[in-house]
């Protein structure tokens, strides 16, 4: 495999860090914070973005992508968590929502929902886990019960994220019962401002918008709001989660901090313990291996040929270098912090990074889960 992807892709990803210099705010720590011009400051930038043909880069131009490679749709992904995710809840919608309803929607719900995503124009939010139903999600109990010829849906969602800002919900609830809990879900696209939708925020250490409660009460659906086959969502929501469990690179992130800590500290680098610079030195190197965990799985989806347990051995690397390197980077700011803006910027990042990286244990499925759909298919083969 070619690490570096090729000229096409150095020159895109240089394109991109120039975008963000030029127009995201120095010291842009993501959307999500208490200052709503942090959101707007990302709703520009994924216009600029769509304008640009770069934010559905990989999408076929009718549905107003560029039909680039999924490899340089991969830098973009890179480059925008490294920087903070300037796109703000978008990446949802690029990721995994518009190819979902590509291959499984209708031509009416193609035409509705894909435009206004491939345009940066819509934020979409995912209702999957439930009180009860968390890493367990077959066992969740928000039901749609039919009513003419539509469906009425009651139950709570929760640790929705950016339910207060979005437009949209892809919805999994249950219309039947069967021997197996997996059998019996559908999936319905579901607006936020329908009556019988409420949220109510969570507080968190993670700011605004993160975490939310939806409740759905007697929640009118039609047909037209179904993606897919009735009651057979389970499928495509197996699809979607590897998808979602590899789209974001974090692993860029992490590069980036720990790449940027000897430039930061300047002559202080000489002063930290040997201990903790071969700690940073082994997590450059799993930096490299979540990235090629990442880039097998992209390839064996390009081919339509990934399996669960290839997107939760990504997961289990990347999510582990989350957490690690956040506190190797916490012991390098605490043991050695320099002085000045940049210096300040660095630590705020650092302590960004770490906040993320406690969530990342349990975001898109446990850790927990992911090692035993792992050790599953390894008994299995």
């Amino acid at each position: 495999m070619d690490f570096t992807m090729g000229e096409a892709a150095t020159a895109l990803r240089g394109d991109l860090r120039r975008l963000v210099a030029e127009h995201v705010p120095p010291g842009f720590l993501g959307a999500f914070t208490d200052d709503p011009s942090d959101l707007e400051a990302a709703q520009r930038f994924c216009r600029l973005l769509a304008e640009r043909g770069l934010l559905c880069l990989a999408w076929p131009g009718e549905y107003g992508g560029s039909g680039a490679s999924v490899w340089e749709q991969t830098v973009v992904r890179e480059e925008m968590w490294a920087h903070h995710e300037p796109r703000g809840a978008q990446y949802m919608g690029v990721n995994w929502v518009g190819p979902t309803i590509m291959r499984h929607g209708t031509a009416e719900q193609r035409r509705r929902h894909l435009p206004p995503i491939a345009g940066g124009e819509v934020i979409w939010c995912q209702g999957f886990s439930e009180p009860d139903a968390g890493s367990d999600l077959a066992a969740l109990r928000t039901a749609a019960r039919r009513d003419g010829d539509g469906w009425r849906v009651s139950g709570q969602k929760i640790w929705t994220s950016y339910a207060t800002m979005a437009q949209w919900c892809f919805l999994l609830a249950r219309t039947s019962t069967g021997e197996r809990r997996q059998h019996g879900l559908t999936i319905f696209l579901v607006p936020m401002d329908a009556p019988g939708v409420e949220v109510r925020p969570i507080a968190s250490m993670m700011g605004p918008h993160h975490l939310n409660e939806v409740f759905f009460s007697d929640l009118r659906v039609t047909e037209a709001d179904v993606l897919g086959a009735v009651d057979g969502g389970w499928d495509v929501v197996q699809e979607v989660l590897s998808f979602e469990r590899v789209g974001i690179a974090r692993y860029a992130r992490c590069e980036r901090l720990l790449q940027e800590a000897p430039q930061v500290l300047g002559d202080r680098w000489d002063d930290l313990p040997d201990e903790l610079r071969g700690r940073w030195a082994r997590m450059l190197t799993h930096c490299r291996r979540a990235r090629l965990l990442a880039y097998q799985v992209v390839s064996k989806q390009d081919a339509g040929t990934v399996r669960p347990a290839d997107a939760a051995a990504y997961r289990i690397a990347v999510t582990r270098l989350d957490q690690d390197s956040a506190d190797v980077l916490t012991e390098i700011v605490a043991s050695a912090a320099p002085d000045g803006a940049r210096a300040r910027r660095f630590r705020l990042q650092v302590e960004d990074h770490w906040r993320y990286s406690r969530a990342s244990t349990v975001a898109s499925g446990s850790i927990e889960m992911q090692q035993i759909l792992l050790s599953r298919s390894l008994l299995a083969s």
